[in-house]
């Protein structure tokens, strides 16, 4: 899987919402986001206030929200469950965890760090705005250092990714930037929480 995110191609579901059989995807058009550009808007500024965000401190539950069968598509199954729960013992694979003002978990992502590039693959919301905080945050942790060779791959930009400044760039443009991106240290992103 690591060769993967290395080469551009990630996995996903061939069936229906994403079910299996599972392919390996490289799509004409990716959605990325630069580290230090996300959109934050004056409303999603004030709901930041009212989180908690940690790093890593349950990365089960956070792919076991992402992986509800109640959601949309079904392509986190148990094999990939278990695929990236061993990268994340293995330290590949990292969580955003968000928490509300009671410290229960209402939202948060996780993806796969090589290098300067962070896949993310998922991520889920049980309160407004949770998701985006999750990823307001990440995009804080990635570009604490001003790496311009830094990335955050999110695959697809939708209207609502789009809305806090991913981008959709060409395959040939990810592939140009995701090899400076690989020569980028990896961030230790529970140190920048």
């Amino acid at each position: 899987m690591l060769t993967a995110y290395r080469l551009g191609v990630f996995p996903m579901g061939l069936g229906e919402g994403g079910t299996p059989p599972m392919g390996w995807w490289c799509p004409t058009w990716r959605g990325v986001l630069r580290p230090g550009h996300v959109h934050v808007s004056r409303s999603l500024r004030r709901s930041l206030r009212s989180f908690e965000v940690t790093v890593d401190e349950d990365f089960a539950a956070v792919v076991a929200a992402c992986a509800d069968p109640d959601r949309d598509g079904h392509w986190i199954t148990p094999d990939v469950v278990a695929a990236y729960t061993e990268l994340h013992a293995l330290g590949w694979a990292h969580s955003v965890e968000v928490r509300d003002g009671d410290g229960t978990l209402v939202g948060g992502l996780y993806g796969i760090a090589v290098g300067g590039l962070f896949a993310g693959e998922s991520m889920f919301h049980h309160a407004t705005d949770a998701s985006k905080a999750a990823l307001v945050h990440l995009d804080r942790m990635i570009a604490a250092d001003g790496d311009p060779r830094r990335i955050i791959d999110v695959q697809w930009r939708t209207p609502h990714l789009g809305s806090l400044g991913i981008e959709e760039i060409h395959r040939q443009e990810y592939l140009a930037r995701l090899r400076l991106a690989l020569e980028a240290p990896t961030p230790d992103l529970a140190s920048l929480v």
